[in-house]
């Protein structure tokens, strides 16, 4: 199964409560809307015949991504719009009449009619044993010519979601296999029935509703085509968004997936009321809440429930098959706050002759009103490898960091360097910022290495940037990171807003005056990591900004500050300003020698060669910014040993370097 990248944006405010709910949108509230992007955004100020043509794109996308229901002759007006067609949509809009989103939605929905009654057939010959149980093809890159290949296209759908279940469930009857057709249609028509304008249950929806959906989508649509990391989100998508960057929400912690025997629990959040009963177990199934049955409503509405403010404690009932019975048993669970601990950082230690290397995995930048953030976390994780020995060296793991707060990356890039620049932020009309770290001292200073992959990005590029700018570590990972080097600005952590979105308000540097869109921070030393092969990156992205780089600072002209400001910075910052140190670069060919013969000679490595070489022969059917293998990165995989071998040769090339100095201080005598 192929996984999609997804990547944080860069947050440029504090976490602060946001409001739950958004009104019912009508179309005359587009422009309102666009306006504020319009006003934000970094170069696109106006509608435009160009922002139309994406926007039209980027709507069929968003409903058809698959290729699968749409025909070519049916999408090609839309997707190549002559000039005098893309001007006049543009008047259309500006005079508030949406008749040609309106149009492309009504093509869409006999699509969704056609494709339903070919899923008829698909499901019949399935069900009957007669259909395809094992497709390999992935998703096609062009629109089918034919009704035909659109049948096929369909059938591939059914056939991989037929196959995800038939690794997991017994599927031995006709009923059970057409349990997994009749999921896959209730999975597929959720999708569907947004387009329609219908309820979960079929229904039409009333005319509010129906006006809601059809302008949640175009703005959807506009947002996007101003650029790659623009977006308008729906309610629930902000709460997604809130969940993931906070770290933290209330619930009793169990986790649900909807299988062909029902709602079935998929995992337990540590330290969660759910896990702390010691009754629930994985792979039990929820069938009640509040002793209310829950098999004839949807996963949404169960979800709903489970969510449901107001209401401090619930009962849970659950059922277990076992070999000879099956048992039913009910748990009251009191909500509580759950950290979502496992996702905020891993630590682990490995001991030398001299001391120990800590190895820390931060798998975001992340900051809540209660005091948890990833700046806090590292550092109580180097107090912790101090307090089990001397600490000689550190692996920061940002492989699979795609980002967060702002604050949060210069604060932990200012635990490795002291005061000086960390980020200079450029905006739309020039304006000019520079983020400091202002502690005075580095938190620890010795050997490090930052770990990276194509699929570290955004804040976690800051970090390894701005580490490699002042020379007090070495990169280690994939040739290059993901590349994404905007700013965005967001409403979805503003209490008092009616709309969520994000809007790309300027770009980001470090110190060195080095973007990191598009080419991403070079790595000092490649071992690559199982995402090296795949097209993974800003540069696949649609409409992304193009790399640029300022003048550096690490002469620091505290031009942005007011004559105060900078009376106070001349006296307790200037003097401690952190240098750009060369020591390690001077000795980097050496540190590459050591590691390319000892990745030269171990099996484990050769045999990831191997494996990318057979990923990049067959790359031309895997989509950008796609994975189709799992990826297992921990504390004691190839790239971890081999950033922990680095950090021992820095160990020894440091103490060699001392001794010399010692021993030249003891001949000359100064």
């Amino acid at each position: 199964m192929k996984s999609k990248i997804f990547c944080f944006f860069l947050l440029l405010v504090f976490w602060v409560p946001a409001s739950s709910a958004q009104n019912n949108l009508q179309l005359q509230d587009i422009q309102r809307v666009m306006e504020k992007f319009y006003a934000l955004h970094i170069t696109n100020k106006e509608l435009s015949p160009l922002l139309v043509r994406r926007a039209m794109k980027i709507y069929i996308e968003n409903f058809d991504s698959e290729r699968a229901y749409l025909l070519e002759s049916e999408v090609r007006p839309y997707l190549n719009l002559s000039d005098k067609k893309a001007e006049e949509i543009v008047k259309r809009l500006n005079n508030l009449d949406y008749s040609d989103f309106i149009a492309l939605n009504q093509l869409i929905q006999k699509a969704i009619v056609r494709a339903e009654n070919q899923r008829k057939d698909i499901m019949n010959e399935m069900v009957r044993g007669e259909g395809r149980e094992l497709v390999n093809s992935g998703v096609s890159s062009h629109f089918a010519r034919t009704e035909d290949e659109l049948i096929e296209r369909q059938r591939n759908r059914m056939a991989r979601f037929y196959a995800f279940h038939k690794a997991r469930s017994n599927l031995d009857s006709a009923e059970r296999k057409e349990r997994v057709c009749l999921l896959f249609e209730k999975k597929v028509r959720k999708s569907e029935y947004n387009y329609l304008f219908l309820s979960v249950d079929g229904e039409a929806l009333p005319k509010s509703k129906i006006e809601h959906f059809m302008a949640m989508r175009i703005l959807k649509s506009m947002a996007k085509s101003l650029d790659t990391h623009s977006s308008f989100f729906s309610p629930e998508e902000a709460q997604e968004m809130r969940l993931g960057l906070e770290k933290q929400f209330e619930g009793v912690g169990v986790v649900l997936a909807e299988g062909i025997d029902g709602i079935v629990i998929a995992d337990l959040i540590q330290g969660s009321p759910a896990a702390s009963s010691g009754q629930i177990q994985v792979n039990d199934f929820l069938v009640e809440i509040d002793r209310m049955p829950v098999q004839s409503i949807s996963f949404e509405e169960v979800m709903d429930l489970l969510k449901k403010k107001g209401k401090e404690e619930i009962l849970l009932g659950f059922k277990r098959p076992l070999a000879q019975k099956e048992i039913f048993y009910r748990v009251p669970l009191k909500k509580q706050p759950i950290e979502m601990n496992e996702e905020r950082i891993q630590t682990a230690v490995e001991y030398t002759s001299n001391g120990i290397i800590g190895k820390i995995a931060l798998h975001s930048f992340y900051e809540n009103g209660d005091g948890v953030s990833s700046e806090k976390d590292i550092k109580e994780a180097i107090n912790a490898f101090r307090r089990k020995g001397n600490l000689v060296g550190l692996v920061l793991d940002l492989r699979e960091n795609s980002g967060g707060f702002l604050s949060q990356a210069v604060k932990v890039a200012g635990l490795f360097v002291a005061n000086g620049v960390v980020v200079i932020s450029k905006y739309g009309k020039g304006e000019t910022n520079y983020l400091r770290n202002i502690a005075g001292k580095s938190y620890y200073n010795g050997p490090l290495v930052v770990l990276t992959s194509r699929m570290s990005a955004s804040a976690a590029e800051i970090v390894a940037q701005a580490l490699q700018d002042y020379g007090v570590a070495m990169v280690v990972g994939d040739p290059t990171t993901f590349g994404k080097g905007s700013i965005q600005y967001q409403t979805v952590t503003d209490p008092t807003a009616d709309v969520f979105f994000k809007v790309t308000v300027g770009r980001y540097y470090t110190v060195s005056g080095k973007s990191t869109q598009i080419d991403g921070v070079i790595a000092d030393i490649v071992v690559p990591t199982p995402y090296a092969p795949y097209n993974i990156g800003e540069r696949f992205l649609e409409y992304p900004l193009p790399q640029d780089h300022v003048e550096a600072a690490y002469v620091d002209t505290l031009e942005d500050l007011d004559d105060r400001a900078k009376r106070v910075f001349q006296v307790h910052y200037m003097p401690y300003l952190q240098r750009a140190v060369s020591f390690w670069k001077k000795h980097l060919p050496e540190l590459k020698q050591n590691s390319a013969e000892r990745l030269a000679v171990h099996p484990g490595f050769q045999a990831l060669i191997q494996r990318q070489e057979s990923i990049l022969a067959r790359l031309a059917g895997i989509p950008v910014n796609t994975v189709d293998e799992a990826v297992h990165n921990g504390m004691d995989d190839i790239q971890m040993n081999e950033a922990v071998n680095i950090v021992k040769d820095m160990i020894q090339i440091e103490a060699s370097a001392n001794h010399t100095q010692t021993a030249r201080y003891l001949k000359t005598g100064s």
